[in-house]
């Protein structure tokens, strides 16, 4: 049988989905706020969710191939902390800019990198990622007004993140793509009776599903598909340190869909993160070795 590319080659794919998934979510994460004044972040969130659910049970149809041992106990883990994340996050940018709310987000992938790293250099790379998120959005959030209600659910979004990086190693790795609708579905369910609590028949207003049909697509469909592949072809820490492009994709997209104009400090923070990223895709394909082939 053909070899698996090893080294570098072997951590290309992976890394080029964990990009396209991170622009595709920050996309949606800023359409998505227009369908709070309808139905609150809460609505959003559960609409978000369960659009996205059906999508990928549509596509995927999970059931055709259930594993005989699958990590069932990875899978709620995993679902839960996609519901955490997605519930706290549009919360908290539901009280503070986008840009503050992803930078606190990313303290749970910087925590994965920290605390699962055994090499000084792997450090390195976590230290310049916070620089770089700190440069990024310590301009525009030092003359902000405090809130620390939208600070605690960021901080749940950054939990809920933790988790989901750390699951969906294992379900990702076990169910491969199935991960993903399985993992949305459970957090759809959890999701649903939350935003119809605080939404009502606001969630099925004709006029902006098609909207939630999108920003469903753009930030639950591609986003996790591409994520849970990712990370079940890469070390944990590696994808942890590397979603640190995720508050520049904040800022871009804030920029060119928001109008939100950047501060030399702040494209600064832009080029750390990146420099970052890509000293954390160097240090993965030194370290990746080529997978053992079936004989």
């Amino acid at each position: 049988m053909t070899p698996r590319p090893a080294g570098r080659a072997a951590i290309l794919l992976p890394l080029a989905a964990v990009v396209t998934a991170m622009a595709a979510f920050q996309v949606s994460a800023a359409f998505a706020k227009s369908l709070f004044p309808v139905m609150g972040p809460q609505g959003a969130a559960a609409l978000r969710l369960t659009l996205g659910a059906f999508m990928l049970l549509a596509i995927s149809r999970p059931w055709r191939a259930w594993p005989k041992d699958a990590p069932w106990l990875a899978v709620a883990g995993l679902g839960v902390s996609v519901a955490a994340a997605v519930g706290f996050f549009y919360a908290a940018i539901s009280r503070m800019p986008l840009g503050v709310a992803i930078a606190l987000q990313f303290v749970g992938p910087l925590s994965v990198a920290v605390f699962g790293s055994r090499r000084i250099r792997d450090l390195v790379w976590a230290v310049l990622a916070a620089a770089g998120v700190w440069a990024l959005v310590g301009h525009g959030a030092a003359g902000a007004k405090f809130d620390g209600v939208g600070v605690a659910y960021a901080l749940g979004a950054a939990a809920g993140w933790a988790g989901y990086i750390l699951c969906g190693r294992v379900a990702g790795g076990a169910l491969g793509q199935s991960a993903a609708p399985l993992s949305v579905s459970i957090a759809a369910a959890i999701m649903l009776p939350i935003g119809v609590a605080h939404a009502g028949a606001a969630l099925i207003t004709p006029a902006l599903l098609p909207l939630a049909a999108m920003v469903a697509l753009f930030s639950a469909v591609i986003p996790f598909s591409l994520e849970l592949y990712a990370m079940a072809r890469m070390p944990s820490r590696t994808f942890a340190v590397f979603t640190s492009l995720e508050p520049a994709f904040g800022a871009l997209s804030g920029w060119v869909l928001l109008h939100e104009r950047l501060a030399l400090a702040q494209m600064g923070g832009i080029a750390a993160v990146i420099a970052a990223a890509v000293g954390a895709a160097w240090s993965s394909a030194q370290t990746t070795r080529p997978l053992p082939t079936p004989e």
